[in-house]
């Protein structure tokens, strides 16, 4: 009985950091193909392209939590840098890129 109970909570133990990481955090895969890295980082997040063409590159810094998140984001094509805004559903990241807050560009990210 000890040792389901041990394995039980090690179990748990282990399931909470999961619980608790931020839904913008992890893999997703961008229009174009390529696969984007969101991570932690200095008190925020960055996103960087992990495969295809532009791998390597950095695509954008935002800080936020819950699945509502702001700051900018860069179009690895040009290295063109935007203010920009993202929300996550279970599976998509919705991101928003504004040129002088008006001319604005959407694009649906699917979690890898």
């Amino acid at each position: 009985m000890k040792s389901l109970i041990l394995a039980s909570a090690l179990i748990f133990a282990s399931a909470v950091p999961s619980l608790s990481a931020d839904p913008i955090l992890g893999k997703w895969r961008a229009p174009g193909g390529g696969v984007v890295k969101v991570s932690s980082c200095g008190g925020g997040y960055c996103a960087t392209v992990i495969t295809g063409e532009h791998k390597g590159k950095s695509v954008g810094r935002m800080s936020g939590s819950a699945g509502s998140y702001s700051g900018e984001v860069t179009d690895p094509r040009d290295d063109r840098t935007y203010s920009g805004s993202a929300t996550v559903s279970a599976t998509q990241l919705k991101l928003t890129g504004c040129a002088l807050k008006v001319f604005c560009k959407t694009q649906i990210w699917v979690r890898v």
